[in-house]
């Protein structure tokens, strides 16, 4: 618990990773300062970009005590506004899952493998990014927490599988290893309420341990206070769910 006599110092900074297939990629990582230990986050961007979002959120996650690490997945489409690089991805079909997965299996070694960080590590993601959050947590083993919000196309039909995107993340359900935390908007066209449904009935199936909040009055992107997406009394209730879901699974013993 803060009280006011508390001394606080982060440490917030852009480095360099390799990634899938040993590419160096970019990161930004933030972390408390002190000795720790600090359990790990890695956020994973959504299909705008790696934009300044999900930078200002990788240091809301370590001024909540995580050291936090968020790769740059376009980094290897170039470089310029996140919006310009993002586009040049959305228009080549968006990046493969394969190495996607490869770039979070490497940031997540990384983190793990840091002095001050207590063996644990959750992964967060929203719209595209909680696609991939939630397959990453089915394919890579080691994450201890999964926080999936509005993951659009965790539920895909047979026409919407592309050779980058071949199997639709929720058919990996049965190897998910770890808690789920999942936030949707009622008023979200992707994932739809009735995707939702069927990523709950496919967690209830294989007995999996989670978690759904779903918020009436809210769409896509409820989280974006710098968008007019933004839902104020969602998004408040939305992040206290998240800590304290995080709070439990990774700062506990």
């Amino acid at each position: 618990m803060y009280t006011t006599d508390l001394y606080e110092g982060m440490l917030a900074e852009t480095v360099i990773l390799p990634g899938y297939h040993a590419d160096l990629i970019n990161a930004y990582f933030a972390r408390p300062l002190g000795a720790g230990p600090f359990p790990g986050m890695l956020l994973i961007h959504h299909l705008p970009g790696w934009d300044e979002w999900y930078r200002d959120t990788a240091r809301k996650f370590a001024e909540h005590g995580y050291a936090t690490l968020c790769p740059n997945l376009y980094f290897r489409d170039g470089h310029g506004t996140p919006e310009d690089v993002a586009a040049k991805v959305r228009g080549a079909g968006g990046v493969a899952d394969d190495q996607v997965l490869g770039d979070v299996a490497a940031a997540l070694a990384m983190l793990l493998a840091l002095p001050y960080v207590n063996g644990k590590a959750g992964v967060f993601g929203t719209c595209s990014g909680g696609r991939h959050a939630y397959l990453s947590a089915c394919r890579i083993p080691g994450f201890a927490a999964l926080v999936d919000c509005w993951g659009g196309r965790v539920v895909m039909a047979p026409e919407e599988l592309t050779p980058k995107q071949p199997v639709a993340p929720v058919d990996y359900t049965t190897s998910l290893s770890c808690p789920v935390l999942g936030i949707f908007g009622n008023d979200d066209r992707s994932p739809t309420p009735q995707q939702v449904d069927e990523l709950e009935a496919a967690l209830k199936n294989h007995g999996k341990n989670y978690e759904f909040h779903r918020y009436d009055g809210a769409g896509h992107g409820f989280f974006y206070h710098n968008r007019p997406n933004y839902r104020q009394a969602q998004a408040v209730d939305g992040w206290d769910k998240v800590f304290t879901f995080l709070n439990k699974h990774l700062k506990g013993s």
